[in-house]
């Protein structure tokens, strides 16, 4: 069920959030006890203002506009405070601050990730924002405007005897938990047969609408890796126990996603290139722990990033 709420232009307030506790490795699921991780609550977004020259480039009469997010429940990833209503994250702080460059409101409609992309030709929504990362793939039905860079990664249970994952064949045999409908989903279906063509069992892609969901499966022995974003798994290393963070795969710019041919990209681009300068940037990242992240500037559905 989708439920529909406005987020005005508010500061975030504290919360507290737990997340999952993981095993210790191994075949054995008794899980151990993940540290309290408070949520971020750091006002970055109030101070920022209008900025006309990036507003004019806005389409004629636009007041407001429809935003899909998908909340996943961890760090920095969307989640929600402690009210169970107000969103919280790096994708929600970009979404407000660039909001608020360009003086709109925002109707936001939560989704599962999965569907938010098919569901932006048919107008239903009129952007998304949920760490999209830019591919050639999906650049063919989707404009892009970058805000951040992230990507592929690996993390598994700390007793693991994984290292380094630089190559998919080093998962043969081995349950792969992710997340549904996402690139890592992808990756890893597209490529499934690098074990075959080896001669070796292949490996087996267990998919998952919630974060939460991949940690429990970790922890109870049914996954042995997990692929997710760079930055989640090292949010999620840091504050549970039992894990240990592998490797980054694949580099990925992360956008805004439109429909093909939108005229709201340059005013999107031209607002985060005003965050970018004003000092906003640096300052959501350094609230999330993401400054690893930082681009240079915004662009428009750039060529996906090649290793």
């Amino acid at each position: 069920m989708r439920t529909r709420f406005l987020i005005p232009f508010v500061t975030i307030t504290s919360a507290t959030l737990f997340l999952t506790g993981c095993g210790s490795g191994g075949t054995d699921t008794t899980p151990v006890a993940a540290k309290p991780a408070k949520v971020p609550t750091t006002d970055v977004v109030s101070a920022v203002r209008k900025d006309d020259s990036a507003a004019k480039l806005l389409p004629a009469g636009t007041t407001s506009l429809t935003v899909a997010v998908s909340v996943g429940g961890t760090p920095p990833g969307t989640t929600y405070l402690d009210d169970g209503k107000t969103l919280t994250g790096q994708d929600v702080d970009f979404t407000q601050a660039v909001a608020r460059v360009l003086g709109i409101r925002l109707k936001v409609e939560q989704a599962s990730f999965e569907a938010i992309l098919p569901a932006l030709d048919s107008g239903k929504y009129d952007f998304g924002a949920s760490n999209f990362g830019v591919t050639d793939e999906r650049r063919k039905t989707i404009d892009f405007v970058t805000y951040v860079n992230d990507g592929q990664g690996f993390a598994t249970r700390k007793d693991s005897k994984l290292t380094k994952v630089t190559d998919l064949t080093q998962l043969c045999g081995l349950n792969v938990a992710t997340g549904a409908g996402t690139t890592f989903e992808a990756t890893l279906e597209e490529n499934k047969h690098v074990c075959t063509d080896a001669g070796k069992k292949a490996y087996k892609v267990q998919t998952y609408a919630e974060s939460s969901a991949i940690w429990s499966s970790l922890q109870q022995g049914r996954s042995d890796i997990v692929m997710s974003t760079i930055n989640g798994l090292r949010y999620a290393v840091a504050h549970q126990e039992g894990l240990k963070f592998l490797n980054e795969y694949h580099r990925l710019d992360v956008g805004f996603a439109f429909k093909k041919g939108t005229d709201l990209a340059p005013a999107f681009q031209a607002a985060v290139n005003k965050l970018l300068s004003d000092g906003t940037y640096d300052r959501i990242l350094k609230k999330w722990g993401t400054t690893g992240s930082a681009i240079e500037k915004s662009r428009i559905s750039p060529p996906e990033l090649k290793d």
